[in-house]
């Protein structure tokens, strides 16, 4: 949950590197430091805290014009050992001959650890990371004298775990190394030199001519060019990848905050992950290969996906009659799944890296589930490895708290639940188009939700100081309701519950007091009733009530303190649609506390530890 960045090439070093962290900001951190070799030795400057504390360092320091042509960068989110200069990467050997950063954790650390104190190294860290250091140098002073390559491989050898790793070696100052194993790494070709980062926005500024690392592969990057090598050694031949993004899809544009730029984008990138798998009106999937038959769905994501993911239920249930289970991630592997191979898993990732779905997904797969792979990034770990990818057209996603992603995951969802039921003759190819034109219209919908932000604006307002808010729905909107309540809490900081209309009098309602504020999503007219009873529930323990209200639930205003109203979207589709303003409010919510909307507090972008 780190980010990484190096670069070897005839450019000034640290600007790049601090550009390239800049770009990487986005996946959390909690202090940054970069390693560069000047005059034969290496310097480190690294600093607890945001980037600006590094930027202020680094001009403290003088280094204008010096020739300094080649180093390594980091952002730090901690998992072993507080925050704190100490513990920021890089990390140096004891002799200062080795600096590495790493992204990952290294199970077996404190075994490492005890055998290098034994032979003599000390440890000025709290982190897991310090001891592969120790390791490079060892083996580069003692096993393979002068070979930085054969040094590293022989530390990967000893490493359980996951890493992302960059290696400097002083001796070398016209190379360094790369390796990765479960944590991503990109390889940006440059025409004035080299990169690595950990995703590709942070080399849209330098370069869009990529090499995705697979795991246990190892590089070696040079000035004039790059070595990939598998983990037996055995040189690797990849094309590059061009990236279809360019820099300014990873900038703000104009917005105060990426948060509200990519909720402004929902539209576009909706419309054009439905126009990817749409031609004249009927669905263009790629080759899913759907079991024959298929008994079951299995969807298996983390956080946002997983609420994606349980929309899809309800959908797909509803058209496909096929039972479908959605799993969290983190907890699928261990509740020994019954899987086969009549059941279609289907993997939620906007990364494509998320450890712990990228896990299950193995898991899921070595169990005789058929996969297909939802994900936004082109050749990552997920896309590459699943039976069958569908790709969603979010872009670059910079905000922490996912916005664009989650609605281009839906529509991604429906079209898949559109394909299943046609294949299953539950649905004709006519139906299927009806459905069609209506997802269609959809990014029109979100544009009219748009253009009336300042109502949701002006509640923020009013009740930014809520100390507990609760999201309350039935059906699609209490999948819906789980989302919202999530964004809330993300960036807010406020706590907030999303519960099921009829679990109320099972014990929510206890802490419903006078003055407590309940937003309801309501765009099920067959659930209405039940909901308004609900809602009367709640007011009458002195609740305040948004309700967020399609125009078929419009007679449920008449229970509401305040309401926004939505287009007459759908009730299958309406998801898509209401979800708008719950991200609207939680923005504004955050930004009327003072908070830091795009980086919330320990929060990461890209989770890639377990």
């Amino acid at each position: 949950m780190c980010g990484i960045v190096g670069y070897i090439g005839s450019r000034p070093v640290l600007p790049v590197l601090l550009d390239g962290l800049a770009r990487l900001e986005y996946r959390g951190y909690d202090s940054a430091g970069i390693a560069f070799i000047l005059r034969g030795q290496i310097r480190i400057c690294k600093k607890k805290g945001r980037l600006a504390q590094l930027e202020q360092a680094l001009a403290a320091a003088d280094l204008a014009g010096e020739p300094i042509r080649v180093g390594i960068g980091h952002t730090r989110w901690a998992t072993h050992g507080a925050p704190s200069d100490e513990n920021s990467h890089p990390h140096l050997s004891a002799n200062g001959r080795i600096a590495v950063v790493h992204n990952g954790i290294i199970e077996n650390y404190i075994d490492l650890k005890r055998y290098l104190c034994a032979q003599g190294c000390c440890f000025h860290s709290e982190t897991d990371t310090e001891v592969v250091a120790h390791l490079v140098d060892l083996h580069y002073e003692r096993d393979c004298p002068g070979d930085l390559m054969a040094a590293v491989c022989l530390t990967l050898a000893e490493l359980e775990g996951s890493y992302a790793l960059g290696v400097l070696c002083a001796d070398q100052p016209d190379r360094f190394i790369a390796a990765r194993k479960d944590s991503p790494l990109v390889i940006g070709l440059g025409e004035d030199g080299h990169f690595i980062a950990s995703d590709i926005p942070a080399l849209l500024g330098q370069t869009r001519r990529v090499l995705i690392m697979e795991d246990r592969e190892v590089a070696v990057i040079e000035r004039q060019r790059v070595q990939l090598f598998d983990a037996l050694g055995r040189p690797v031949c990849r094309e590059p990848l061009q990236v279809q993004w360019d820099s300014t899809a990873a900038e703000k544009g104009g917005y105060k905050h990426f948060m509200m730029k990519e909720i402004f984008e929902e539209p576009r990138a909706v419309r054009d992950t439905l126009t990817r798998h749409i031609r004249r009106g009927a669905l263009d999937l790629p080759a899913i290969g759907w079991p024959r038959p298929v008994r079951q769905v299995c969807i298996v994501a983390c956080g946002t996906a997983y609420h994606a993911g349980m929309v899809a239920k309800i959908v797909i249930e509803q058209l496909c009659r096929v039972p479908v289970v959605v799993d969290i991630a983190s907890e699928f592997r261990y509740r020994d799944p019954i899987l086969d191979d009549e059941t279609m898993v289907i993997i939620i990732s906007q990364s494509g890296e998320t450890l712990d779905t990228l896990a299950a997904m193995r898991e899921a797969r070595s169990r005789g589930g058929h996969i297909l792979a939802v994900v936004n990034v082109v050749g990552s770990s997920i896309a590459r490895e699943a039976a069958a990818v569908l790709f969603t057209a979010a872009g670059p996603e910079i905000a922490v708290a996912s916005t664009k992603a989650y609605s281009t995951q839906l529509a991604a969802l429906y079209l898949l639940a559109f394909s299943l039921a046609q294949r299953l003759n539950r649905m004709t190819a006519a139906e299927v188009g009806e459905k069609i034109d209506a997802l269609l219209a959809v990014p029109a919908m979100i544009d009219s939700v748009l253009a009336s932000q300042a109502e949701i604006q002006r509640f923020a307002a009013a009740h930014f100081n809520a100390h507990s808010i609760f999201f309350m729905g039935r059906g699609l909107d209490y999948a819906l309701a789980m989302e919202a309540s999530l964004k809330l809490k993300e960036i807010s900081y406020i706590h907030s519950e999303a519960y099921a209309g009829g679990e109320l009098k099972h014990g929510t309602i206890a802490l419903i007091e006078p003055g407590t504020l309940v937003i309801c999503p309501l765009t099920q007219p067959a659930l209405l009733d039940k909901m308004i009873s609900n809602i009367r529930e709640v007011k009458a323990r002195g609740a305040l009530i948004l309700g967020i209200l399609t125009p078929s639930c419009r007679k449920a205003a008449d229970v509401c303190d305040a309401v926004f109203m939505l287009p007459d979207v759908p009730p299958l589709l309406a998801p898509l649609v209401a979800v708008t303003p719950t991200q609207l409010f939680a923005y504004y919510m955050s930004l009327n506390k003072g908070l830091d909307v795009d980086k919330p507090r320990n929060l990461a972008k890209s989770v890639t530890v377990e």
